[in-house]
């Protein structure tokens, strides 16, 4: 199972959201997905997907592909987009026997 974390990264003229998601699979691989996100006043959402498997070798490196991404994708909105890190998640801990 991997673990995901959501970060806004801008709000477009809508309202809607560019949010990232940073994943980390159990084998440690790193990869961000960002999708467009609309929130209903019952605190509802519905996400579309713009862009998936931005992988790099670190948490912080996929984020930072992903955040470039975004830029390329929106390049109007870059001075108004939330940089890197995002919410980290550093990995599967191992428990001490």
């Amino acid at each position: 199972m991997s673990r995901i974390n959501l970060d806004p990264l801008m709000t477009f003229p809508d309202g809607s959201h560019l949010v990232v998601s940073t994943q980390c699979s159990k084998e440690g691989d790193f990869s961000c997905a960002l999708y467009n996100a609309v929130v209903a006043k019952d605190d509802g959402a519905a996400f579309q997907i713009v862009s998936s498997h931005l992988d790099a070798a670190t948490c912080l490196g996929a984020q930072e592909h992903a955040y470039n991404h975004a830029v390329r994708l929106f390049p109007r909105a870059a001075e108004s987009m939330k940089k890197p890190p995002y919410l980290i998640w550093r990995g599967p801990q191992t428990m001490a026997g």
